[in-house]
């Protein structure tokens, strides 16, 4: 058979019921037993002997000749209302303490009226306690007592429950704020890479003449693209962290099994990731775009130069807008369908129209396109260059697991080799390719790369 459990009964009722059973108790005390085993009532407190001669209720004075149970009952129904006292007090002082911070007038004013009213209630007490002067009521005083003191419970969990409650809503103000001064900073960040990536910076390239065009020129132009790339993989971090993406699964995904030295060194990951994509294909004069023309490769210098100096000087979105059918219009089509996935356009922006703009070939002026297109423009650029050289240069990448050779790469973390290679043990290998080389002619341009095993031992 089940046991059937009482409901648990609460502190304040539980107290409650302690007092009631003090009040019944100093009832049922009148009941006496006489030596016959017969009980009978005994008359109530004859209160005129207690009374003053204008009939009004005077102070019980506990004596030997009182009954010294109704004597112990009388002092601890004083104490219940000094520590009722005393509760008061203990609600006032959180009260106080609520109402300074934020500083409220009122709330300070109705709390030092609780106390002060409560300390004079104790004075009184104590007065009562010296003179022996006390209530010949015992059983309304318990009671009064208990109401008193669960009243200053009940007030000083209001108290407490609108201090967590400011608090809060104050959290969640400064929350609210610090994740717009967070967006103003993106924001910001954004147009500032924007205008730094516009066509300024290759002005150095300025009245170059294709007699005139050398390796260092191409070196120049190669540092212009990666600062675009790397720019274009900080916004699609950022835009990957809003969407609430796990940025690590995705670089491992990239290139799995890598330990990095540091945890920001995955963005590594990402720059290989774009890299790949917009420079696959260099290697082919036609960037592998369908129905190129093409002249004869006596005649590639000057055409690819040619194209070189048409667009050079030119913002990418004016260029697309002027020309939407060119190579350039085709090359940027290719490679945003080819980097951006679908998945990937739908989280970010929710649905896929920019992705549909472009495979119509109208082309988004959205910020992200933007980037985009500012990195695709300096791509192109570096081709067209590339192709400019008799013979044209060459792209070359480094595979996993490659001996690290200090002619053809250069490590993309500065940190990854020892000091003056002190350690001769240490035999650093190739995790990845971040950014290709090229071989202009005799000149080599090293490749970024990210070693394995970045720390001896």
């Amino acid at each position: 058979m089940e046991t059937i459990k009482r409901p648990s009964v609460t502190p304040i009722k539980s107290r409650l019921a302690r007092t009631f059973a003090k009040i019944f108790h100093l009832r049922v005390s009148t009941i006496i037993a006489p030596a016959d085993g017969v009980q009978k009532l005994k008359p109530p407190l004859k209160l005129l002997d207690h009374r003053n001669k204008d009939n009004t209720e005077k102070p019980f004075v506990p004596d030997n000749r009182n009954d010294k149970g109704r004597g112990r009952e009388v002092l601890e129904a004083h104490l219940a209302k000094i520590f009722a006292s005393i509760s008061s007090i203990k609600a006032a002082y959180v009260q106080l303490q609520f109402a300074q911070a934020p500083y409220d007038a009122d709330g300070i004013q109705v709390a030092d009226e609780m106390i002060v009213s409560a300390l004079k209630d104790l004075s009184e007490l104590k007065q009562c306690f010296v003179k022996k002067q006390f209530d010949i009521s015992p059983a309304s005083v318990f009671l009064t007592a208990e109401i008193q003191e669960q009243k200053s419970l009940l007030w000083t969990y209001d108290v407490m429950h609108k201090k967590f409650e400011y608090q809060r809503k104050t959290k969640d103000s400064e929350i609210m704020q610090l994740k717009q001064e967070l967006e103003e900073l993106n924001k910001n960040n954004r147009l500032m890479e924007k205008r730094m990536n516009q066509s300024g910076p290759l002005s150095v390239l300025d009245n170059l003449h294709l007699s005139a065009v050398s390796p260092k020129h191409f070196s120049t132009l190669l540092r212009h693209a990666v600062k675009s790339i790397r720019s274009f993989v900080r916004l699609l971090i950022d835009e990957m962290k809003s969407a609430d993406w796990d940025l690590d699964a995705a670089a491992s995904s990239i290139v799995p099994g890598i330990v990095y030295l540091r945890s920001d060194h995955k963005c590594f990951a990402y720059e290989s990731f774009v890299c790949r994509e917009v420079f696959d294909a260099f290697q082919h004069p036609n960037f592998s775009l369908p129905d190129e023309y093409l002249p004869e490769k006596r005649k590639w210098p000057q055409f690819f130069f040619s194209r070189f100096i048409e667009l050079k000087s030119i913002k990418p979105k004016d260029y697309l807008v002027q020309k939407p059918k060119s190579a350039f219009a085709k090359f940027c089509q290719t490679k945003y369908l080819q980097l951006v996935h679908p998945r990937m356009e739908s989280v970010f922006f929710g649905n896929l129209s920019q992705r549909n703009r472009v495979i119509s070939g109208n082309f988004p002026e959205t910020t992200f396109f933007a980037l985009f297109a500012e990195m695709a423009k300096r791509v192109w650029l570096l081709h067209c260059l590339s192709f400019s050289f008799q013979p044209e240069g060459t792209i070359f990448q480094v595979s996993r697991g490659c001996r690290f050779s200090e002619v053809y790469m250069e490590t993309i973390a500065e940190e990854a080799l020892p000091i003056d290679n002190a350690d001769a043990a240490y035999d650093p290998r190739v995790a990845f390719t971040v950014v290709p080389g090229f071989k202009i002619g005799k000149a080599i341009i090293q490749c970024q790369v990210y070693l394995l095993n970045s720390m001896p031992g």
